[in-house]
């Protein structure tokens, strides 16, 4: 037990280590101190403060008879376990000694002694403590732990969501997009509808979008930012924020856009099996006569002679869509290696789950990566 050191050189011996380079440049995992109160107001006044705390808690009966099966090798030191990690080797196996202090009683009088401590250590660490469960498999522990590490606290700062969803057609941007319009008032800021809004406004840049929109061609970046520039640059979008979907839809745009001064502050990747893809939109109709929406699974229409006269898109036919989902993976790995910070979501869930994960991904601080 190092609590046999005195306090005052326990506690300045860590300090000296978390001094060192490796410390300060890749940060620090601190174990076994603080075991009490003093320890951890003595660290404290040091000025060694985590970031994250974490307490493993399990139930004594649990840890009592997880220390009856330690062993240890005596040759190497490497600690095992007679349920949980058995050496496959019969040599390792018969060599292994039982540590000294894990008795039944000893253990026992070592956690009345750790829970008399802990309840006096945790009010130090108030605002960035996480307990976790120990008593499930460790790769589940070890998730958490590392979801919490990975997690930033959240801050009171005044904050302007800049949203963009990214994904391939019928990933389900645009729901989401209205969703989030919807509850937190940002705008739905549509690249492919401004598109069509400027042509159909006669505008100065709808004039020289309709050429290529005649001939089924795409729009060049330069004059998409245009028209974007002039929507993002708006009091509403200024002042409430925005979500923002159909562009960037590669490297280059969002280069683009990241140097003209637009950049988002929450980037989401909806990823959808190319199986959903094509039900979602093989399957949309349109009424000519009515001009309403119709999907023959989530939404069919009322009556038989509705869905006599339903037409399809040309664009909802498979082979279209498999052209557009083929171009916008072809461009995603890129696109995801310039956001470095976006989130990927998988969304072929019910759109509320994902409305959710989106909602928190944007309320929540960001992660950080694993390098």
């Amino acid at each position: 037990m190092i609590t046999t050191l005195p306090n005052t050189l326990l506690v300045r011996l860590v300090q000296e280590r978390l001094r060192e380079e490796d410390c300060v440049r890749r940060g620090w995992i601190l174990d076994g101190i603080p075991e009490t109160r003093e320890q951890a107001l003595m660290i404290q006044t040091l000025g060694v403060s985590p970031r994250h705390v974490i307490v493993l808690s399990a139930p004594d009966t649990v840890l009592i008879e997880r220390n009856l099966g330690k062993r240890i090798d005596p040759q190497t030191g490497e600690i095992y376990h007679t349920t949980f990690d058995w050496p496959p080797e019969s040599e390792i196996q018969n060599r292994l000694i039982v540590p000294a202090g894990v008795s039944e009683g000893e253990t026992a009088r070592r956690l009345l002694e750790y829970h008399r401590d802990i309840v006096r250590i945790l009010p130090s660490y108030p605002k960035i403590l996480k307990v976790i469960p120990a008593d499930q498999p460790c790769v589940d522990v070890f998730c958490q732990a590392l979801t919490y590490v990975q997690t930033m606290h959240r801050s009171n700062a005044p904050f302007t969501p800049r949203v963009l969803l990214c994904g391939p057609m019928g990933s389900g941007k645009s729901l989401q997009a209205a969703l989030l319009a919807q509850k937190y008032g940002l705008v739905n800021v549509c690249c492919g509808q401004l598109l069509k809004e400027a042509m159909a406004d006669k505008s100065k840049y709808g004039e020289m979008i309709r050429p290529f929109f005649e001939k089924e061609m795409a729009v060049p970046d330069n004059i998409i930012m245009k028209v974007l520039r002039q929507r993002l640059d708006q009091q509403d979008c200024v002042e409430r924020g925005w979500v923002l979907h159909g562009f960037p839809r590669d490297r280059d745009q969002a280069c683009l856009m990241d140097g003209l001064g637009y950049k988002p502050n929450r980037v989401f990747f909806l990823n959808v099996p190319f199986d959903s893809i094509i039900e979602r939109l093989t399957l949309r109709r349109t009424d000519p006569v009515t001009g309403e929406r119709y999907h023959l699974m989530y939404k069919p229409p009322p009556t038989m002679e509705i869905q006599a006269r339903l037409l399809q898109s040309p664009k909802d036919s498979e082979e279209q869509i498999k052209l557009r989902t083929d171009l916008f993976y072809r461009n995603s790995a890129e696109l995801e290696e310039f956001y470095g910070r976006a989130i990927t979501l998988n969304g072929d869930q019910d759109p509320y789950t994902v409305f959710e994960y989106i909602e928190s991904g944007i309320i929540n601080p960001l992660p950080k990566k694993v390098p």
